[in-house]
């Protein structure tokens, strides 16, 4: 069994400032830590399920956190950009029994987390079919284009109220919520904990599903600057839809990855 972990930093438990984010700030390196720590949480979790190989992709920022060192041997991990359109999931194929996601965080435009964001910070809200979307609702698409199930995350209280609300029965381990600049964590042991316990449960209980992704597909990119809405729309087939924003129509929804790739800067 072939488990892909997608993994970010800012919903991990403890964090709060984009300080902690930023590869090569003093503070990155003991939140890139506590990072690799929830990771290798879920890849013990899904060890004990019977996964016989885990792939994970690095997907905060610079793809360069992880410590590898760290990392099972039978564990592959995926680092940096390769510029596919998979971003996020790039690694992921129709191989896997399952993807898992970990430090993953609130979409742009909500008060669950004070890092809150959607793919970058020049975005105000990106919305999918009308609805808002977050970058856990793109990556979950993404693992449905190859028939993957999205089975378990762990991250603040809104993205986990959000993905249980958009696959019914998925797992999720809340390490946090926000208030305003503020935050209020689990502690990290217990985040590891949970995390654990909880990606073995999923993976042996069949939780989480695959969602559809059948189009018609409208993609709306809102910049918080018209400049960076002006250079999107130049994108084949992308048009104005408003003075800060593109949209983007296609009926398959690999079309709205690759112009996600390009147009949201």
């Amino acid at each position: 069994m072939k488990i892909f972990i997608s993994a970010d930093i800012e919903g991990t438990a403890g964090i709060n400032h984009w300080d902690e984010t930023i590869h090569g700030h003093a503070d990155w390196t003991e939140y890139r830590a506590l990072m690799t720590a929830e990771v290798l949480a879920a890849c013990e979790g899904a060890r004990a399920a019977g996964a016989t190989e885990v792939v994970v992709k690095d997907a905060h920022d610079s793809g360069r956190n992880l410590l590898v060192e760290r990392l099972p041997d039978y564990v592959r991990i995926v680092r940096n950009w390769s510029g596919h359109p998979d971003q996020m999931m790039f690694g992921v194929d129709d191989s896997f029994a399952a993807a898992i996601y970990t430090g993953y965080h609130s979409k742009a435009g909500t008060e669950d987390n004070p890092l809150a964001h959607t793919s970058n910070l020049k975005i105000s809200r990106l919305l999918l079919n009308g609805e808002v979307a977050s970058e856990f609702t793109i990556n979950a698409l993404c693992a449905a284009l190859y028939g993957v199930p999205s089975v378990f995350l762990a991250g603040d209280a809104g993205i986990c109220a959000d993905a249980r609300a958009m696959i019914p029965g998925m797992a999720t381990v809340e390490t946090l919520f926000g208030a305003g600049p503020a935050s209020n964590s689990i502690a990290p042991a217990r985040s590891c904990r949970l995390i654990c316990e909880g990606v073995e449960a999923a993976l042996a209980n069949g939780a989480g599903g695959v969602p559809s992704t059948n189009g018609p597909w409208e993609v709306v990119v809102e910049f918080v600057n018209p400049v960076n809405a002006y250079q999107s729309r130049w994108y084949p087939g992308a048009t104005a839809h408003g003075p800060r924003a593109v949209a983007f129509e296609a009926s398959n929804f690999f079309e709205i990855l690759r112009a996600l790739r390009f147009i949201k800067g």
